[in-house]
């Protein structure tokens, strides 16, 4: 954990709308760490600051101080807050093109060619405002249609609650879906009018197939089936190694033979996990 000197964090207060001190961040990294698992680095204190002052300041309370008072107080609504205040919600449809066209190539024509049962059932771990489950359901609906016998379910979780029920409306602005083409967005979206100009939304025939929850991944999971696939793209690199070990060791129990892992562009199963075999630029499929 970094230090700031004293003279430093006295010329910073100054700058500051609210007194942020070396005690109150590292406060906030223990109870982050203990609540999530994620580890904040020095680099992100700033991003606490920035992230914490909204709270701060719609709370109406003075300082960082004050507010790490009320966090250890252990008000429960307060601590959900503060846990959606500092996860991070970076996401777009179709973000890491390559792992949906290996999906709609690859992974589905094998599943639908071997798995008697015709059950699908994939897993989007950190889906935040949802565009990630949303472009799966997309993917897998354009490769096994409504009318093709299939029981398919699409589980997506996410840390932050406000991210979880913004995703289950599944109204988006159109500048979110300016990358996605045009023969897309008339098959899956459905233009606003009136009051919502300027906004879509995503057919009933999708959102019926994704089933939204909050989730701490380091807690208990709700799934009892094996899972074919499951997509937990960027959301390991907030973890230290012992607990992405861990993860990837729960992800493996759960995770059908010859299921797929698809995690993210910066993210490894180096030295991480021996269950799972590289196939693809982050893709992964379980050894049976």
């Amino acid at each position: 954990m970094g230090v700031l000197s004293a003279g430093n964090q006295l010329a910073l207060n100054k700058r500051r709308e609210f007194v942020f001190m070396e005690k109150d961040f590292n406060f906030i990294v223990k109870l982050v760490g203990e609540r999530t698992g994620i580890v904040l680095s020095d680099s992100k204190r700033e991003m606490v600051y920035s992230r914490l002052t909204r709270r701060i300041r719609e709370l109406g309370i003075k300082d960082f101080t004050t507010y790490c008072n009320m966090l250890r107080d252990g008000d429960p609504n307060e601590l959900v807050n503060f846990t959606n205040a500092l996860t991070t919600n970076l996401t777009s449809f179709f973000r890491e093109p390559h792992h949906f066209e290996y999906l709609a190539n690859t992974v589905l024509p094998a599943i639908e060619a071997n798995k008697t049962n015709r059950s699908l059932r994939i897993w989007s771990a950190g889906c935040s405002s949802g565009e990630e489950p949303y472009t799966i359901a997309m993917t897998v609906r354009e490769i096994l249609p409504e009318n093709s016998g299939w029981d398919i379910k699409i589980m997506a979780t996410d840390l932050d609650s406000n991210m979880v029920e913004k995703a289950q409306t599944g109204i988006y602005v159109d500048e979110r879906v300016t990358g996605i083409d045009k023969k897309r967005l008339k098959r899956w979206f459905v233009k606003g009018k009136g009051q919502n100009v300027g906004k879509v939304r995503i057919k009933p025939e999708l959102q019926k197939i994704i089933t939204f929850k909050q989730l701490n991944l380091l807690n208990d999971w709700p799934m009892r089936e094996p899972m074919d696939v499951i997509f937990c793209r960027n959301v390991v690199i907030y973890f230290n190694k012992d607990t992405q070990k861990i993860l990837f060791s729960r992800y493996s129990e759960l995770i059908a033979d010859h299921g797929h892992l698809f995690i993210g562009h910066s993210e490894s199963l180096n030295k991480v996990s021996d269950d799972f075999k590289l196939i693809g630029k982050t893709i992964y499929q379980k050894i049976s």
